[in-house]
């Protein structure tokens, strides 16, 4: 199959007409694969190519990532060869007297096509420089087939995107299509000089599903051929599952009883329910009374979602923390920490725009803070409001894309801050790593957590008659237990105890500092709302799952 592009005296313009001929497609078109799930070559309209971060990658230039959806990648050069055709017609087709014109052989993106005599091109070799240089064209295959499970996610109903990117230009063939819709801009078709193709291949799968790739390759431009040769620049699956509600399903759920006193707390025989499913990583929730439903934030995916027993779930704000052109530097762009004023206004804290932000109920943003000493914030991360009106927030560098080492920090700090009366004041700047908090039920104390991996500790700080805090006291010093997880959300009962996701689970502290107990279900939760009819629910925001757990103490902050 290797052969020489050879060109005669019709030259490179015909090769050109002959790339853009072909047969007329009014739209997608799809095979039907194995388990009935659909793949399609790709989404006419690109926008509907999901965005942000997958749920999981499979990187397709590594030996690992090839073994794992059981595949090889073949190569092939191609070639122009001249064939016999006809004129233009009074029809405007093909109906003209006979003549000589070109194509490419072989027509290796058809569905059926045996690669088997191929040579076999290691994952690691992609970049390796192929065809014969200059005007020339090239072809890469790969048979896919959806694996049982992709690190801890499983693919099951998920939408798998293809992304390549082959120097100079490229045209994917999936399942033995190559849809051409008039006008549209087909992902699938040349997206520019060494710009990736990002497409859809497959929509709803199931893992055993086999999904076939045929990448044609072009060097260029063609009509100044480079000095060079055709190689991939990089090649990768993604798995992204749109979120969805369940009906409420019990889930296992490991109660580890430490103290007594957890029996006032969490009742014998209390039952962990999964709700929604399918986020990228769940965060910030806050019940909403006047329609009981709860809102909470993928940051990942720059969204707010609402979430109700009787309408289940929906998306209810796009671009939640950002919408820069440079989004794709963000690992957590969106908001996170949510919470309602007194009189019902959503307050945000917003990654990217590094502000805190209050929706008004005709849908008006209000900046509650951005700055501090006249410098931007880092990334304000949770909030909770005093019963006097005043609005505390912590801001560590999380949402920044470098963290602490990012260059657009302008904070010397990370701090905890009290915004009133259009006054932004810093209450704290001991901590490395400000995360969740919450005030005790007579708002004597606030409790802020700390994500360090060095020093995964809660800070008790007294509340001054001004409202600025006192020394800060550790109240929970969890650094020696195992677990990845540091301090993340912070939430206190009626009866004053301390709800703290945190490594090994959530732990409930007394509040003497007793640890009452360790719970621990599925995924580790980040957050946690206090809900419901009587507040007594437990909402628990973790990682790609929402759940709830009902309480007998019940709400507090």
């Amino acid at each position: 199959m290797m052969g020489r592009v050879v060109l005669s005296r019709w030259g490179l313009a015909a090769v050109i007409a002959v790339l853009a001929a072909g047969p007329w497609l009014t739209g997608v078109q799809g095979a039907e694969t194995d388990g009935g799930s659909r793949s399609v070559a790709v989404s006419v309209d690109p926008d509907r190519v999901p965005k942000g971060r997958p749920n999981a990658s499979v990187d397709l230039g590594t030996d690992e990532g090839v073994q794992l959806v059981r595949g090889a990648w073949r190569y092939a050069d191609a070639k122009v060869v001249e064939v016999p055709f006809r004129a233009v017609g009074p029809d405007n087709k093909p109906t003209g007297v006979p003549n000589m014109t070109y194509t490419i052989e072989p027509k290796a993106g058809v569905a059926g096509f045996d690669d088997s005599a191929w040579s076999v091109l290691p994952p690691t070799q992609l970049a390796a420089r192929k065809s014969n240089g200059l005007v020339s064209f090239a072809w890469y295959r790969l048979n896919v087939t959806v694996p049982e499970r992709v690190g801890g996610f499983d693919p099951t109903g998920s939408t798998v995107v293809f992304e390549i990117t082959v120097d100079d230009y490229a045209e994917v063939w999936v399942d033995g299509e190559l849809p051409r819709t008039v006008g549209a801009r087909n992902t699938n078709l040349i997206q520019g000089w060494n710009q990736p193709n990002r497409l859809v291949v497959a929509e709803g799968v199931r893992p055993g599903q086999r999904i076939q790739l045929a990448v044609f390759g072009v060097n260029g431009p063609l009509s100044d051929p480079p000095m060079n040769y055709i190689w991939v620049r990089g090649a990768r699956l993604e798995f992204y599952r749109e979120p969805r509600a369940i009906r409420p399903t019990e889930v296992p759920l490991e109660v580890v009883k430490l103290d007594a006193g957890l029996d006032a707390v969490i009742g014998k025989g209390a039952k962990l329910q999964k709700l929604a499913e399918g986020f990228q990583f769940t965060e910030g929730p806050a019940w909403r009374k006047v329609d009981q439903s709860l809102l909470f934030s993928d940051p990942n995916a720059n969204r707010i979602y609402r979430w109700s027993e009787a309408e289940g779930l929906s998306v209810f704000r796009e671009q939640s923390g950002y919408a820069g052109g440079d989004i794709a530097e963000y690992r957590q762009p969106g908001s996170n920490g949510l919470a309602f004023d007194a009189s019902g206004r959503l307050t945000i804290a917003e990654h990217g725009n590094r502000r805190v932000s209050r929706l008004g109920q005709d849908g008006a943003v209000d900046v509650v803070a951005d700055r501090f000493d006249g410098k931007r914030l880092n990334s304000p991360n949770d909030l909770v409001y005093r019963s006097d009106g005043s609005l505390y927030f912590t801001d560590p560098p999380f949402g920044l894309p470098r963290f602490a080492d990012d260059p657009r920090r302008e904070q010397p700090h990370f701090g905890v801050y009290r915004a009133a009366g259009g006054r932004v004041d810093l209450v704290s700047a001991e901590l490395e790593g400000p995360n969740g908090l919450a005030f005790s039920p007579d708002e004597r104390f606030l409790y802020v957590g700390n994500w360090a991996d060095h020093r995964k500790v809660v800070l008790r700080y007294p509340v001054q008659p001004d409202g600025t805090l006192g020394r800060g006291e550790v109240f929970l010093d969890l650094t020696a237990e195992a677990g990845e997880e540091a301090i993340d959300g912070v939430k206190v009962d009626r009866a004053g105890n301390v709800f703290v996701s945190g490594p090994g689970g959530l732990w409930i502290i007394a509040p003497d500092g007793r640890r009452l107990g360790v719970l621990r279900g599925p995924e580790p939760a980040h957050n946690f709302a206090w809900g419901g009819a009587d507040g007594r629910t437990l909402y628990l925001t973790a990682r790609t799952g929402l759940y709830r757990l009902n309480v007998l103490t019940g709400g507090g902050t």
